[in-house]
């Protein structure tokens, strides 16, 4: 009975484990293939891709890659263009936009959180909009660096903002679990565009609106 107990358990959490995938990720992504690749993975690292706790591994694995990725196939200026005309001309800052990602160089994951604030030039866009930026631009192979780029660029490109500014902030796995194992470090990178980049005391204003409370 305690076997086929922990065996039900065990059916469960793969059942509620599937449940979480988005269907809508796997589009256009070439699973069998993944999980060719994961069960080579398996046996160059001296385990048994058929015994029984690994034999559904390449799927989820294939399955959870298609969801980390799902940026690949989305249009992060789609999310920009619907906007409100409005003359505001201050600050617009979303501060704390949680996020994960893969770095590309190990693809391991680093996440944290991201930063935004424009100055508008007649275009003003709904908050969560901001959001869904940062998801399809983190949901791809990254660098924080170009990350933060790329949000600024889309940004200052699609609303002809007078001002970008993003800020991210996020912990690596690369670093903290392998190489030279520091948990709790944080990298921090920044991109500033238009009057934040010339203007000395806008961009003072925009890091003390984001950090200001924060330390």
């Amino acid at each position: 009975m305690k076997n086929s107990s922990k065996a039900d358990n065990g059916s469960l959490a793969l059942e509620e484990d599937d449940e979480l995938q988005d269907s809508a990720a796997t589009h256009e992504v070439d699973l069998p293939r993944i999980q060719r690749a994961v069960r080579e993975i398996l046996a160059a690292v001296g385990e048994d891709p058929d015994r029984e706790g690994l034999l559904e591994t390449p799927a989820r694995v294939a399955r959870m890659y298609a969801e980390l990725f799902s940026g690949l196939k989305q249009d992060a200026r789609e999310h920009l263009k619907k906007f409100i005309t409005e003359q505001y001309d201050e600050v617009v800052l979303v501060r704390d936009i949680s996020f994960n990602s893969v770095c590309e160089h190990h693809l391991l994951p680093f996440f944290g959180r991201v930063h935004i604030g424009y100055i508008p030039n007649g275009k003003v866009i709904g908050l969560s909009k901001l959001a869904r930026v940062v998801e399809v631009v983190s949901k791809r192979p990254q660098v924080q660096e170009r990350m933060t780029e790329d949000i600024a660029h889309l940004l200052e490109d699609e609303l002809d903002a007078k001002g970008v500014a993003v800020v991210i902030e996020a912990s690596h796995s690369c670093m903290t679990i392998r190489g030279v194992r520091k948990p709790g470090s944080m990298c921090v990178t920044s991109a500033m565009k238009g009057v934040f980049r010339s203007n000395v005391s806008s961009r003072a204003e925009i890091m003390t609106l984001i950090y200001g409370e924060h330390r």
